[in-house]
C-alpha cells in the first residue's frame, strides 16, 4: 500500500478534479502490475495496473489507495474490470466519499466472492486527497493560506513594496503548491497592487492551469489585469456582469463562495493568496484549513505591513496554531500550522 500511495502521489499535479489514486497488482508474492492516475479523462489507477499485468492479473491481490470507481464517467467502472480480471482480493485504504460510490464497489466485489478490506494507512490516503475529502463531505475546499513575512512578521515594506520578501527557493516551493490547487484565490487589492499572472510555471501540470478566482465586490479590476490574458479560466466574483469574463455574485459570503467552488466548480484544494485583510477575514471565519507561511531571515520594522489584519486587543482573544510542520527552504524557514 505504501507503494501505491507513492504512485498515487505522481498525479499530485493532474488529476483535479478527480482524486489521486495509485494502484499495486501482487500475485504469489510478486508486483505483476502498478498504475496511477494521471490526469482527468485518462485512465484509472486500476486499468494501469491490469494493462501492465495482463493474465498475470488472475488470482492477484489489489492494493489500491481509493475503493474502486463504481460508474461510468469519462471512463468505465473499475469494480467491473477488476472483477473481470479475476483478481482475488482487493484492499483499499480508504472507501470513496463520492456518493456515486461510497461502499458500492466494495459491496459489489464482495458479493461476487471477491475478499475486500479497507483501512490499511487510511489516514495516509485521505491527506493526499485531502480536498477531494473535504468537497464530498463538508461541500467545501480545502483551503490553505499562503504568505510571506519577515522575522518580524511583515508581508510588506513600509512604501507598501513585498517583492521579494522570500527568496528565489520559496518562490520555486509557491509554484508546487499552485500546481497541486484546484484554484487559486486573490482580492481585487492585490491584483490591482501587483498584476499578477497566477498561474503555474515550470511545473508540469499536463496542460491544466488552477482557476483564478478574484474577489472583486466594487468592480474595480481592469480588463488590461494580466490574469485576464494566461491559459486557463478567471472568475471575478462581482456585483456586476462583465463581457467576456466569467462572473459570480455571492456579494461578501465566503461560506457561500466556498460552496460554490466545491459544488459548481469542483475545487477540491483551495490556495489563498491574499493580503493582511482577507487572510484575517478567512482566519477569523474559520474557514482556513492550513497556515503556510515562508518567513525570510529579514526585519522590516514596526511600521511595515502586519501580517495578518485581527480585532485582538488582549491575550485572552489570541488564535491558538498548532505548528504542523516545519523546514527550511533556501534561507527561510516555511511552516505549516493549523488553526
Amino acid at each position: 500500500m505504501q507503494r501505491a500511495l507513492e504512485l498515487a502521489g505522481l498525479g499530485r499535479y493532474g488529476t483535479h478534479p478527480n482524486p489521486r489514486v495509485g494502484c499495486v497488482l501482487v500475485n504469489e508474492g510478486q508486483v505483476v502490475g502498478e498504475g496511477w492516475h494521471r490526469r482527468a479523462g485518462a485512465p484509472h489507477a486500476e486499468i494501469e495496473a491490469l494493462h501492465m499485468a495482463g493474465s498475470r492479473a488472475r488470482g492477484a491481490s489489489c492494493y489500491v489507495t481509493l475503493e474502486p470507481c463504481h460508474h461510468q464517467g469519462r471512463t468505465p467502472p473499475c469494480d467491473q474490470a477488476l472483477l473481470a480480471a479475476g483478481v482475488r482480493q482487493v484492499i483499499a485504504a480508504t472507501t470513496d466519499p463520492d456518493r456515486r460510490v461510497n461502499g458500492q464497489a466494495i459491496h459489489m466485489l464482495s458479493a461476487a466472492g471477491i475478499h475486500v478490506e479497507t483501512g490499511l494507512l487510511e489516514h495516509e490516503a485521505r491527506t493526499l486527497n485531502r480536498g477531494y475529502f473535504k468537497r464530498h463531505e463538508q461541500q467545501r475546499p480545502h483551503v490553505i493560506c499562503k504568505l510571506a513575512m519577515s522575522l518580524d512578521g511583515r508581508t510588506a515594506a513600509a512604501d507598501g513594496n513585498s517583492r521579494w520578501i522570500s527568496s528565489p527557493e520559496s518562490r520555486a516551493d509557491v509554484q508546487q503548491l499552485r500546481a497541486s490547487s484546484s484554484a487559486i484565490l486573490v482580492s481585487a487589492a492585490t491584483v490591482l497592487a501587483d498584476d499578477p499572472r497566477l498561474t503555474v510555471r515550470d511545473i508540469d501540470t499536463a496542460g491544466r492551469q488552477p482557476l483564478r478566482v478574484v474577489l472583486d465586490p466594487h468592480n474595480r479590476v481592469p480588463a488590461t489585469a494580466r490574469l485576464f490574458q494566461q491559459p486557463g479560466e478567471t472568475l471575478l466574483v462581482t456585483s456586476q456582469p462583465r463581457s467576456g469574463v466569467r462572473t459570480l455574485n455571492t456579494g461578501r459570503d465566503l461560506g457561500q463562495l466556498l460552496q460554490h467552488l466545491a459544488t459548481h466548480e469542483q475545487v477540491n484544494e483551495l490556495l489563498l493568496e491574499a493580503g493582511p485583510h482577507l487572510a484575517g477575514v478567512f482566519l477569523q471565519e474559520g474557514r482556513i484549513d492550513i497556515l503556510r507561511i515562508y518567513m525570510a531571515p529579514c526585519l522590516l520594522g514596526p511600521t511595515a505591513a502586519p501580517l495578518l489584519h485581527l480585532p485582538i486587543h488582549s491575550l485572552d482573544e489570541r488564535i491558538q496554531l498548532h505548528i504542523q510542520s516545519m523546514r527550511r527552504i533556501g534561507p527561510d524557514l516555511c511552516l505549516e500550522l493549523i488553526p
